[in-house]
């Protein structure tokens, strides 16, 4: 809910801490953002982003996967490491890139008395999200813009299977706070990366993190998690409409080539979880 991070957050246009007043949230230099009925609020400064975030169909898709439970050893190890990292005080935590929730919900359950922000560009991603927890409240915003957070207020940022913004990072968290990345390795969904024409996981990948991450964090873990998952057809095209491939395949191409599959299908999971602190 709103109520629980508002405190958090600040004006898109003024950077000025924002409050709750009469459906909407608002600066002391006036500058007014209404929360939609779902619950969430756009704070996109100047109203609109020239990225396009994830559509309706995408969400849900990525809801149904993530309910099934198939990517649970995954939420786990996002959990373990926010946990491990968590100091004496609640918590303050914004997920970049959130999605539907579910990843920054198991880590809010798993972190007692923590509230979070779920940043994404997507408003059906904040719909969802917004309606997910509690303790969660839910913003659209544009990653590449300042972020519409008080300067050193969150203990944590998330980004899982997002872009993240290093400069902006570093400048919500506190001093000892950390932030919290999962990366897919390039053996993650191999079975299926071919053929069916998915995007695939760019070698340099943990190259870049590391360069965009330089003289402001450094890394202080690194786990690697990888396990085997069974899917059925509608899995897999739950799996690859979630994702970026689902705008590089028409729904009849992708349904022939899933319907060529064996059902289950064994689809290698693997990732790795990197932990890094403010310099």
């Amino acid at each position: 809910m709103l109520a629980a991070v508002v405190d958090l957050l600040s004006c898109p246009q003024c950077a000025a801490e924002l409050e709750l007043v009469d459906g909407a949230a608002e600066c002391d230099r006036g500058h007014r953002f209404d929360v939609a009925r779902q619950g969430y609020v756009s704070l996109i400064s100047g109203g609109a982003t020239k990225f396009t975030g994830d559509s309706a169909e995408m969400i849900a898709a990525r809801a149904r996967l993530l309910g099934a439970g198939h990517f649970g050893p995954l939420m786990d190890a996002v959990s373990r490491a926010c946990a491990t990292t968590a100091g004496a005080d609640p918590a303050r935590i914004v997920e970049i890139g959130a999605g539907t929730g579910q990843y920054l919900a198991h880590v809010v359950d798993s972190l007692p008395d923590s509230r979070a922000i779920a940043l994404d560009v997507s408003k059906f991603a904040a719909r969802r999200a917004a309606k997910i927890h509690e303790r969660i409240g839910s913003i659209v915003a544009d990653v590449w813009q300042p972020l519409p957070i008080r300067d050193g207020v969150l203990s944590h940022v998330l980004c899982v299977f997002a872009p993240r913004n290093g400069p902006q990072s570093h400048r919500v968290l506190a001093d000892d706070g950390v932030l919290v990345v999962l990366t897919p390795t390039d053996r993650h969904l191999r079975e299926l990366i071919d053929i069916l024409e998915m995007v695939k996981v760019d070698d340099r990948k943990v190259e870049r993190l590391e360069s965009s991450m330089a003289g402001l964090f450094e890394r202080v873990s690194s786990d690697e998690v990888e396990f085997t998952m069974s899917l059925s057809h509608q899995d897999v095209l739950d799996l690859v409409g979630m994702g970026p491939s689902a705008r590089h395949l028409t729904p009849a191409d992708l349904a022939a080539a899933v319907a060529k599959l064996p059902q289950p299908s064994t689809v290698t999971a693997s990732a790795t979880v990197s932990t890094y602190r403010k310099i």
